[in-house]
Order: structure tokens, then sequence, then C-alpha cells
């Protein structure tokens, strides 16, 4: 007996879609609207929960609904855009810029500075107001969700400026981790690049930065932290990206790796540099 929302709400399923556990063919229909470029995976979960999603004339309050190919989907009303072929795009954040959409405050945000003319895109990941360099952008929300999660085993690497003598031996003992009001912080790869007077410059690595990682540990030796820059994310580098530009990673490269099959019908998308 099907178990679909859709049965329970209106004593039929839906004609597009088909309830977990039947081995439909399909996909969940968060991850549909994620592939469609609206918004990540989770973010479709909860414009769901908020009854903004309806598949074949049936408002949706839950996730666990898998659609067919023939779904008809609307989110506030809209239609939901055919998937476009997945895109990624290397934005060399400025300082001063918050990744967000809206700031409450009114407050500049990348969107504000990204080009008029890109495709809707999301961060992947996030620097914050006072961070700048390599920041990955995607239209795809199922790819955004998939290089944000630490299972990739990708490492994210900074350079940073701090005020303070560094103690190479502090630097080494960060390779087992290190505890710090509490919170537990993973394995970090840090070593020192220059030391002039006061000031120095470190490279820092690591798998799974949790909010602010870096500016706390070094604020914990005492080594405040007066620039952040970062410059790779897993294989992608920021090289010689001007700051505030923004360039198209070729799909080639980005398949071979993520894994990615190339589509029949490739779309033709020039690998332009776009200066700030």
């Amino acid at each position: 007996m099907p178990s679909s929302q859709h049965r329970a709400e209106n004593g039929a399923p839906a004609a597009g879609a088909k309830p977990e556990g039947a081995k439909p063919e399909g996909e969940r229909i968060a991850k549909r609207i994620a592939r469609a470029g609206l918004c990540s995976r989770r973010e479709a979960e909860a414009w769901i929960a908020e009854g903004r999603v309806v598949v074949d004339g049936r408002t949706l309050t839950s996730p666990a609904l898998v659609v067919g190919p023939s779904a008809k989907i609307l989110v506030d009303g809209k239609p939901l855009p055919m998937a476009e072929a997945t895109r990624l795009f290397r934005y060399y954040k400025p300082r001063g810029l918050l990744t967000t959409a809206h700031d409450p405050q009114g407050r500049v945000t990348i969107y504000d500075k990204l080009p008029h003319d890109l495709p809707r895109v999301m961060p992947i990941g996030r620097l914050d107001l006072t961070s700048e360099g390599l920041l990955l952008l995607t239209n795809d929300g199922e790819l955004k969700r998939r290089l944000e999660l630490p299972a990739t085993g990708w490492l994210r690497r900074y350079r940073a400026r701090v005020n303070g003598r560094i103690e190479p031996e502090k630097l080494a003992g960060l390779a087992e981790g290190i505890r710090i009001d509490g919170v537990n912080y993973g394995p970090i790869r840090a070593a020192l690049d220059r030391q002039k007077g006061g000031n120095a410059w470190l490279t820092i690595s690591l798998a799974e930065g949790k909010n602010r990682e870096i500016r706390k540990v070094c604020e914990h030796f005492g080594w405040p932290v007066s620039r952040l820059i970062r410059i790779a994310y897993g294989p992608f580098q920021l090289g010689e990206l001007p700051r505030g530009g923004i360039e198209e990673i070729p799909p080639k490269f980005l398949r071979e790796q993520l894994g990615l099959q190339a589509p029949r019908h490739a779309p033709h998308h020039a690998n332009r540099r776009r200066q700030p």
C-alpha cells in the first residue's frame, strides 16, 4: 500500500510521483529542485516544509517523495526550470563582501558585485566578511552539497598574515588537532613561509573548516590574523585570478575531478575570465 504524502492527504498518489520504497524511476523531490539550480537540497527541504512546492497540483509538506520525469513541479507558483548543465566558477572574493544572498543590515554581498549575466549561482562553503580569496560558485545545488561535505577529503588551503613571533613546535603540534574553549579542531597542516619582524606569513591547510577556525587557532597562540586568503579548494586554485575576478572552470576539468560523465549535448560555455 503506497504511503506517500499525496495518498495520505489526497487519497491517491500524484501522477508523476511515487512513494519511497516502491523503487520508482526518478529522484527525491528536494534533489530535483537542487539540480534545477534554485537552491541547495537542504534549502529545498525547508521550502517544502513551508508549503512552497506543489507536485501535480498537490502541495507538499514533506520531502519524502520520489518524482518521475513527468511530474509537474511548481515552486512559489512557478514551473521548476529544467536542470541545466552543471557549471562551476572560480571567484576571487574581496574583503568586505558577505557570502550571502541577502543581509538584513544592508551590507554589500558577493551578489552585488558578480556579473549580471551569470546564471543563478550558489557559493560552495563560505568566506567571512574580512577574508578573501577563492570562492567556488555553482548553479547546481546537488554539487554544492557534495563539495561541502568533509567526505570529499579535499583540503582548503590558505595564506595567513599574523602578528607575532612564530614558534615552529606549535605549528607542528597542530597536525594532531587541538582543543580550544571546549571545541575540538581536526588536524591542521601549518608551515611558516616568512617571518619579518613582528609579522609572519603562514600556509595553512585543513579538510573541514569550522567557523573562523584559522583565526581562533592563531589567536589561541597569540598570533592575531591580519589577513586571510584562501588559495585553493581541493584541486581548484586561486592562481592569478585578480581580486574581484571570476572565471568558469572548464567542464572537462570539472568532470575529471568529480568523475562525471559528459552530457550528450553539452552546451558550450567560453572559459572567460571576467575582470572586476
